[in-house]
Order: C-alpha cells, then sequence, then structure tokens
C-alpha cells in the first residue's frame, strides 16, 4: 500500500517553512489530517511521530534523523515495562483528527533503542495495557475540583443506607422469633421467650382461670358475674400474637425486643350484648331514680317534695372493670355508680313554694258565666294542681280530668253534669252504660284559663267563660267503637295472709279496675294507680329495695302488677316495660312476674289490636286459715290464642351473707339465683305465627341476719 498525498490538497493547506512542534508540544502534525483521507491509511505505519508533509510511500523506510525534532513528554529508562498503546494529541483540543499511533515496532527501528512516547493529552484517558501490570494513566486532578469528594460521600452514605436496610429487614426477621424484653401478659412473665415458649406458659397460667367469676360489690352486697354468661371469652393465640409474638415491620416493635416494659393484658372476645345485660342485671338493685322536685296539694295545703339525686351504674366503667378484672384478679370489683342531678335544686323549690304554690291556694277564684257569679274553692282545684319539673323548671298543672267532677260539684248552679259512658262486666258479659251530655263548664278550657289567675291576688283573681254543653269524655258511641265482647285472658295469684296485703292489693286492683284502653294506647300501673301514699289509701307493708326486704307503703302491691302482667301477656299485649324482682319469689310464675315502684319501674303495655281492651280486676282477701287470690281479666274481641313455654334453668348464683342493724331489716333465707328464659308463641287458626323471647335473669338473694356482724 502507498500513501500519497490528497490530489485536493490546496497551497494553502502546505506545511509552511519553519513552522515544526516547538518545546513542550506533543509531536503531533500541526495541520488536521485532509478531509476525506482514509483512516486505515495512517494505522500500522510504526510509533514513530512524522513531519507534517511527509509522505511515506510503501517499503520505505524513515531514518529516524530525518524525523522532527521532539521533546518526549516521557523518556523510558533502562529496566523500565510501561507499553503506550496510543498516544494521541490535538493542539487544539479537538478530536476530529486524532493520530492514532501502533504500539508495533517502526519499520527499520531497532527493539533494542530508546524509545520515544508522546504524552498522553490530558483530556484523554490513559490506555489499559492489556496483560500489563502497570498502573492505568488518569488525568491530574485539577485544583479546587470537589467531585473525588462528593464520589466518595456518595458511596459513604450508599453504604449506611444498605446497612440500615439489611439492618431493618433483620430486626423485621427477628421480631416473632422472640418476645419483647421485660414483656408480661396478664401478670405472666414472657420476657425474651419465643413465642411458643409465651403461649406456654401464659396457657398454664391464665387458661384455669376462664370459668372464675368476677365479682362485683355495692355496699354490703355482691354481684357474681359468670363470664359465659357475661359473654367473655380467652384469646389465647391474639394474647400472644399482640403482646409482640408475630413479626412485624414497626422499627418501635423491633426496638421492644430490646428495650423497655412491656405489660399487655389477655387478648378477650367480648359479646357486648351479653355483656351489657350482665351489667343491666345488676343496674336494677344498685340504680335509683332521680327524685324531681315536685308540689302538691293534699288537703288544699302545698306539700313540697325535696329533689334527691339518682344512681346509675356507669355501664362503660363497669364494662371495663369486668374485662380487667378477668383472669387476672381475684379481688372484688366495686361497682362504678354515677349521680344524676334533679334538674330542679332545693332553692330552686323553695322559690317555687313562694312564687307559685303559696299564692295558688291563698284564695278562692271568682268564675263569671254571662251575669253569674261562681266561687270555685281551693278544695275544688287543688287535688287536680301539681306544681312540677317541665322543661327545666317547676311550672303548675291542672290536670282536666281530675278538675272535672269538683269543677261540676262546686258549679251546681250553672247547668248539669254530663256523664260518661262505661263498660261493665254483668252476669259475665260486657254491658255499656250509655254517657249524657251536661251543660256547664269545659274542663280544659277551665284547666288553661285557670292557671294565670292562681298566682295573681284582689280583683285579677278570677275568670270569665261561657257555659256550654258539655260532652261526655267518653261517650256511647266510643264505647260501641271499641268492640269489647269477650274475655281475652284472665290470671290469678295467691298471697299469704296479711291485713296490709289485703288492703293495698285491694285498692291497687280498685285503681286499675274499669280502666279502658283504646286501640294503640298503653296502660301504665304507676299513672292508673298513682303514688303509693297514706293519702291514697295505703299502708305500710313489705317491699325489696335495694336486693333486701324492707317496709314501706304500698308493700304488697308488686303482686297486682305481677297479676296484672300475666293478664297482659296471654291477652297479646305488647309488653313495654316490665321488670322481674331482684330475686325470684316462688308464689309467682318464675320469668313471668313484674315488680313496680312508683318513679322508678313501671309496668306497661300497649294495646295493639284495633279493638278496644277493658281491664276487670278484683281481690278476694286472705284471712288467717285461707289464702288471698288476687285476679286480673282483660276483656276485648279476640285476636291471638297465646302459649308460654320456658327453658331451663342456667347460670346459678349462690347467695352471700349479710347483717343489717338498722330498724328496717327484715330477716331473709337466703335464695339462689338463675337466668331463665320465656317463650311466648302466638297462634291464630290453629297455626303459630310467631314466637318472643324474654330473659329473666335473678340474682341470689342473701341470707339476711338482723343484727350486728358477730
Amino acid at each position: 500500500m502507498t500513501d500519497k498525498p490528497d490530489e485536493d490538497l490546496t497551497p494553502d493547506d502546505a506545511p509552511r517553512a519553519g513552522e515544526g512542534p516547538v518545546d513542550g508540544d506533543p509531536a503531533v502534525p500541526s495541520e488536521e489530517v485532509p478531509a476525506g483521507a482514509d483512516d486505515a491509511d495512517l494505522a500500522g505505519e510504526g510509533d514513530a511521530a512524522v513531519e507534517p508533509g511527509l509522505v511515506v510511500e510503501h517499503d520505505e523506510e524513515i531514518e529516524l534523523d530525518d524525523v522532527p525534532d521532539v521533546e518526549p513528554a516521557h523518556e523510558l529508562q533502562p529496566g523500565e515495562d510501561a507499553v503506550l498503546d496510543e498516544a494521541v494529541a490535538s493542539p487544539d483540543g479537538d478530536d476530529d483528527g486524532t493520530d492514532e499511533v501502533d504500539d508495533a515496532d517502526a519499520d527499520g527501528v531497532d527493539d533494542e533503542s530508546d524509545e520515544v512516547l508522546a504524552a498522553p493529552s490530558d483530556w484523554q484517558e490513559a490506555a489499559d495495557d492489556a496483560g500489563d501490570d502497570s498502573t492505568d494513566l488518569q488525568p491530574p486532578a485539577e485544583d479546587g475540583d470537589e467531585g473525588g469528594s462528593a464520589h466518595w460521600g456518595r458511596r459513604i452514605l450508599l453504604g449506611l443506607v444498605l446497612v440500615l436496610g439489611l439492618l431493618y429487614v433483620g430486626g423485621y426477621f427477628l421480631t416473632g422469633s422472640r418476645m419483647p424484653a421485660n414483656a408480661t401478659i396478664g401478670g405472666v412473665d414472657v420476657s425474651g421467650k419465643s413465642p411458643a415458649a409465651a403461649r406456654a406458659a401464659v396457657d398454664d397460667a391464665l387458661s384455669p382461670r376462664v370459668d372464675r367469676e368476677i365479682v362485683l360489690t355495692h355496699g354490703k352486697t355482691e354481684f357474681p358475674v359468670q363470664p359465659k354468661a357475661a359473654g367473655l371469652a380467652f384469646d389465647l393465640d391474639r394474647s400472644i400474637s399482640e403482646a409482640g409474638g408475630e413479626r412485624s415491620w414497626n422499627p418501635v416493635d423491633m426496638a421492644g425486643l430490646f428495650f423497655g416494659e412491656h405489660d399487655s393484658d389477655p387478648a378477650l372476645d367480648v359479646d357486648e350484648a351479653k355483656l351489657q345485660s350482665a351489667i343491666g342485671t345488676i343496674g336494677e338493685t344498685v340504680n335509683r331514680e332521680v327524685v324531681e322536685a315536685q308540689i302538691t296539694f293534699p288537703k288544699a295545703e302545698p306539700k313540697p317534695r325535696e329533689p334527691k339525686a339518682g344512681r346509675v351504674i356507669a355501664r362503660a366503667d363497669a364494662a371495663e372493670a369486668i374485662r380487667d378484672a378477668y383472669l387476672v384478679s381475684d379481688e372484688p370489683v366495686k361497682v362504678p355508680m354515677a349521680t344524676v342531678e334533679p334538674a330542679v335544686d332545693s332553692e330552686g323549690l323553695a322559690d317555687a313554694m313562694k312564687t307559685i304554690a303559696e299564692p295558688a291556694v291563698s284564695a278562692p277564684i271568682t268564675i263569671r258565666v254571662g251575669d253569674k257569679k261562681v266561687t270555685l274553692p281551693v278544695s275544688a282545684y287543688a287535688p287536680a294542681l301539681v306544681v312540677r319539673v317541665k322543661e327545666g323548671a317547676l311550672q303548675p298543672y291542672l290536670d282536666p280530668k281530675k278538675l272535672a267532677e269538683p269543677l261540676t260539684d262546686s258549679t251546681t248552679g250553672i247547668g248539669k253534669k254530663a256523664v260518661d259512658a262505661t263498660v261493665k262486666i254483668e252476669d259475665n258479659k260486657p254491658v255499656i252504660v250509655p254517657g249524657k251530655e251536661g251543660v256547664g263548664l269545659q274542663p280544659k278550657e277551665m284547666a288553661v284559663k285557670l292557671l294565670p289567675a292562681l298566682t295573681e291576688s284582689g280583683s285579677k283573681r278570677s275568670v270569665e267563660v261561657e257555659a256550654k254543653v258539655v260532652e261526655p269524655l267518653f261517650t256511647t258511641a266510643d264505647a260501641k267503637a271499641l268492640r269489647i265482647k269477650e274475655k281475652i285472658s284472665s290470671f290469678e295469684t295467691q298471697f299469704p295472709y296479711a291485713e296490709y296485703r289485703n288492703t293495698n292489693q285491694s285498692r291497687a286492683a280498685e285503681l286499675i279496675n274499669g280502666t279502658i284502653l283504646k286501640p294503640g294506647e298503653t296502660f301504665s300501673f304507676n299513672d292508673t294507680v298513682g303514688e303509693r301514699t297514706a293519702a291514697n289509701g295505703f299502708v305500710n307493708g313489705t317491699v325489696i329495695n335495694g336486693g333486701v326486704f324492707r317496709e314501706e307503703l304500698g308493700g304488697g302491691v308488686s303482686q297486682v302488677a305481677t297479676t296484672a302482667y300475666n293478664a297482659g301477656f296471654f291477652g297479646g299485649m305488647d309488653d313495654v316495660e316490665h321488670h322481674p324482682h331482684a330475686f325470684y319469689i316462688n308464689r309467682y310464675p318464675v320469668g313471668r312476674e313484674a315488680t313496680v315502684y312508683f318513679g322508678n319501674l313501671d309496668l306497661r303495655f300497649k294495646n295493639p289490636t284495633k279493638y278496644g281492651v277493658l281491664i276487670r280486676a278484683y281481690v278476694v282477701k286472705s284471712t288467717p286459715s285461707s289464702a288471698g287470690i288476687m285476679h286480673v281479666e282483660l276483656w276485648s274481641t279476640k285476636v291471638w290464642e297465646i302459649k308460654a313455654g320456658q327453658s331451663e334453668r342456667r347460670n346459678g348464683r349462690t347467695p352471700g351473707k349479710q347483717y343489717d342493724d338498722t330498724d328496717r331489716c327484715v330477716p331473709q333465707d337466703p335464695i339462689p339465683g338463675f337466668d331463665i328464659d320465656i317463650y311466648r308463641s302466638f297462634y291464630k287458626a290453629g297455626k303459630r305465627v310467631k314466637t318472643e323471647t324474654d330473659t329473666a335473669r335473678y340474682q341470689a338473694a342473701d341470707h339476711v341476719i338482723c343484727g350486728k356482724k358477730p
């Protein structure tokens, strides 16, 4: 191959006389390789640097003396073993036109002679000499270049991240393989144990306690709670898991394997409905309804009733206390209570006495009807008057029904009295007694107009009204529309001889007898019978209060309520409210009995039919030689055939013992407690349509001994 100058080389491209390499510059041509020159033309022609413009023919040797003087960048010293593969120089720093020099020996150059090498330019990386153990040549770092420091900083940061990542992943796998440091579950030490070993330790310590009852106390009374009945169950596996027995990506859990205190409660499965039911049963004994301030007017004189704060079991706190005590404590738990404050305090009651009650009965009221004047005495309206709490304040109220009769009796000179229709049972059949119209004062209108005048004085203590036709409150048409035609249920209970029972039960039966419930109306025992006071015809007797027998007014009335409840039960009435006694009394049907306490516990049932319901009640009094009989019947049009059933008794409770040294003590034998389900099935045309279930929960009745504890 023959290299020759480019034919298109112009005179301007030729090397100029006297121009050549200067000291310190790389031995490279001063001009670029002409455009179009074949790259291969310069390859493999030896390591010698040639003078610009020199043409080398094929097989032509070049004497070193012909090469222009070049100051080498580096001269090999004897014994050095460094070979430079490529030496490239570009005066203007441009890659274009770079000359490659092969590292093969140039033709005609003695291998033993010293070789002149061109230094690599400072922008080009030194080539690796394959198979040579010499170090790579790197371009020198310039002053002020921070690239190297940043590079090492990134490497260090990357290394730290890698280490932390490895530690984090390792921590994840370590969690779940051992329990945390200083760890307990329900007081059982599981520190550093494997989950399996911790499970075994907790199982051995806590599982034997799963059926142990929790005892709650209120005063001297204890209330044992059975865990299953209260819906409590121990979850062993979840206890281990929640205490740190499973793997976690949380760094806190990882750190907890070595540091801190880790006390965990046992994990529980809780049936909240059952738990609240157990708490509610306790509440029936310990709760005390708030007593609101009230003023009544027996014998036409104001009688204030002082307000009293109520107390109720704090259900959320009680549930938490029961859960906390389960499995881990043998100590009794005090029943947590909450106070319910009355809407009006004693100061508000005293103010109402001065501003409302005393002026209300200070003088009669003058009623003007046309040209007639009638004086309405205090005794005529006082029985219908009550000052009671409404919308957070004491306000006067006149009951039109209680006002109607005394109003008519006191205004006999004005018209005539209206007579209500009634339904009576004669010869074991319902009979309608027609009502009669009257002429006189309307009770509802009078009640509204009298109220503002009650707190006035002098001539302002008067009202002006018109005499009108007075319709009976219950007309003959009303009675016929109710279609009361047959007995739909009846029930009776027996009671032992006691004069207070004869008196109180007879009075309560008298007050509810003849009550008519229209379709959709609800019967309330307390509203119908009223407060059990001496003025209302009641005497002292034995009642259950606070889980023990006490002597109070109205004792024995619960027997009337129980009998009425069963009549409503078998008559198909809707059960709105009823409360079994705190403990079971064996003269009542188990699970189907009701206790009442004025202002607190009521018996209510609703007439769900399209027919009226008449209540008939009477008492066969007891004697020293015979038991008394309480009897209640419901009359209407029969809709349902009712059948009752019951479950087995369960969740037995053992009675305790207490001593009572008060003068109100009534000795009491111990009575076991239990739970029982009562079923009521509704049949129509011989087919069962539906069944209802009600659960009665009886506490154990303590053995009460009158006197001080030995």
